[in-house]
């Protein structure tokens, strides 16, 4: 039977987490580790400064004490398995990850850890009606959209070669209404001042971090001809991004040549 090993970065009780669980029980044998605790953009961290511990949940269901999504994927591909599994999956996020979001997201890290490691990975998110985190989603479009996606994958083949993953994206919308799938492109992600200044009872400033309205801006190099992600589930299209972790910037490589020469 294939193996899949499931995480997160909403924690290990989060309703998106357990909709992936029942989406795939019946396709692989799941393990699922994950944070003990919300580890949302907390990126691709690995935890190097204090101990970590599995907590049994269930059969093969573990919490790690403190841990990041990397944590999880590093330690139980490492330390549970004999042979790694067939594929990482990583999510359902509860909100997307898109554009620049990428590179904040814990989501993405634990596909990311998945594929250094040498694992197939897939990063699933889906939107969010308001910045309300509701335990209440309809996971119902992202779980027949992941079960389509793994069985192809457990009869094509994955699709991406060495360090690459797939970022999917699913609108927040019944399955009626979505209109397919679309291959895109990383949009580029437009961010806001959302530094909420407040006091405590003593007086003193403390921050708050607040959640950015979803905006962005379509690229204007578009070697996709479908366009952002961004601009797939804003049309109700499921947006599934080839993402590499080699972020080199090849087309600059000789203007760098040419510069470190004057």
């Amino acid at each position: 039977m294939k193996k899949i090993l499931l995480t997160n970065d909403d924690g290990f009780d989060s309703s998106g987490l357990l909709a992936l669980k029942d989406a795939l029980k019946d396709l692989a044998h799941i393990t699922i580790v994950a944070p003990a605790s919300e580890k949302s953009a907390c990126g691709h961290g690995l935890t190097l400064t204090r101990p970590l511990s599995f907590v049994r949940i269930d059969d093969d269901f573990y919490k790690l004490e403190d841990g990041t999504p990397s944590d999880c994927v590093y330690l139980a591909l490492n330390s549970l398995y004999e042979q790694k599994p067939d594929l990482v999956i990583s999510g359902i996020n509860l909100g997307s990850n898109m554009g620049e979001d990428i590179t904040y997201s814990g989501t993405a890290a634990g596909a990311m850890e998945a594929c250094i490691q040498g694992v197939p990975s897939i990063a699933i998110s889906q939107l969010m009606p308001d910045k309300n985190r509701s335990k209440h989603f309809d996971f119902s479009l992202a779980k027949q959209c992941i079960t389509e996606v793994v069985k192809m994958i457990f009869t094509q083949g994955y699709p991406l070669g060495e360090r690459k993953f797939l970022n999917i994206n699913i609108p927040h919308i019944p399955p009626k209404e979505c209109k397919g799938y679309k291959i895109t492109q990383m949009g580029y992600r437009i961010y806001a001042d959302d530094a909420q200044v407040h006091r405590n009872p003593r007086g003193q400033e403390y921050y708050w971090l607040g959640l950015h309205p979803l905006q962005w801006e379509e690229r204007t190099d578009t070697p996709c001809a479908n366009g952002s992600d961004f601009k797939a589930v804003h049309n109700n299209y499921i947006s599934i991004t080839p993402i590499k972790l080699d972020m080199t910037s090849y087309e600059d490589t000789k203007t760098l040549e040419s510069w470190i020469q004057k």
